[in-house]
């Protein structure tokens, strides 16, 4: 069983960390997966950082602008990686934009990330239909769960879709702005989060976008399986360093 699935069957709500490979130094990457892990964390998102990342907010913008000025590349992130299972047991996502991993060749991506231990991508701007016509079944040859989004303004239908579609989770927007932007949860998430919940999808929901603190993980997990951290974790990084994780991970739960 993929380990994605074997984390979501655990009685508790999930914590999942994002950080951008190869910042803030490009050979962090390996400490922090470690360091989250020893933690308590969950699920770790690492993200392959691009040139014109639509989704991110400024933070991450300028995390990943950094990682790639660092010389980080999709080369150099799976080189960093290839021993990480001899250290690291909990589930591994590849987070990025779909442009890196096309140049690279879909198909050897994919293989690459089953040789390493990854467990799943989450590549935000790939469509649902081009996602099932041209790659599902090369996802699934290398045993790669591909996580899909929804937002606020996401249909009911599309949600059925995507719910039909996934079998890992599906990773719930918090709201239809970019990463990092929010400052809390008011009553349009909330309802949101409510109406989600009540449809009784198959596939477990995890909440990201605007989680920073012990307050949002809570509202963020009321109604769902875990939340996401990305923009307030690299913050973090960025004002204390790679040696500071604990204190930011307790500071959550």
């Amino acid at each position: 069983m993929n380990r994605i699935n074997q984390k979501l069957q655990e009685n508790k709500k999930l914590l999942s960390i994002y950080f951008t490979a190869g910042y803030p130094a490009l050979n962090d990457t390996v400490q922090i997966i470690q360091d989250l892990e020893k933690n308590g964390v969950d699920m770790i998102e690492i993200g392959l950082p691009f040139s014109d990342p639509l989704a991110d907010g400024p933070t991450i913008q300028k995390s990943s602008t950094a990682a790639l000025k660092n010389g980080m590349t999709t080369e150099k992130l799976f080189e960093q990686l290839k021993d990480i299972r001899k250290t690291v047991s909990i589930p591994l996502i590849v987070m990025g934009y779909f442009n890196p991993m096309l140049q690279y060749g879909v198909e050897d991506f994919c293989k690459k990330c089953h040789e390493i231990g990854i467990d799943g991508i989450i590549m935000p701007d790939l469509p649902l239909d081009v996602y099932q016509a041209d790659y599902e079944a090369t996802f699934k040859k290398y045993g790669l769960i591909n996580v899909f989004l929804i937002t606020p303004q996401t249909s009911d239908e599309r949600i059925r879709q995507i719910d039909a579609a996934s079998d890992g989770f599906i990773y719930m927007v918090s709201s239809a702005s970019v990463t990092g932007s929010s400052s809390g949860f008011g009553d349009t998430q909330t309802t949101y989060f409510e109406r989600i919940s009540a449809m009784n999808l198959k596939n477990p929901l995890i909440v990201g976008f605007g989680i920073k603190d012990a307050e949002t993980f809570q509202a963020a997990t009321k109604n769902t399986k875990g939340a996401i951290i990305g923009s307030a974790f690299i913050k973090h990084l960025t004002e204390y360093g790679k040696n500071s994780i604990s204190e930011f991970i307790q500071n959550i739960r």
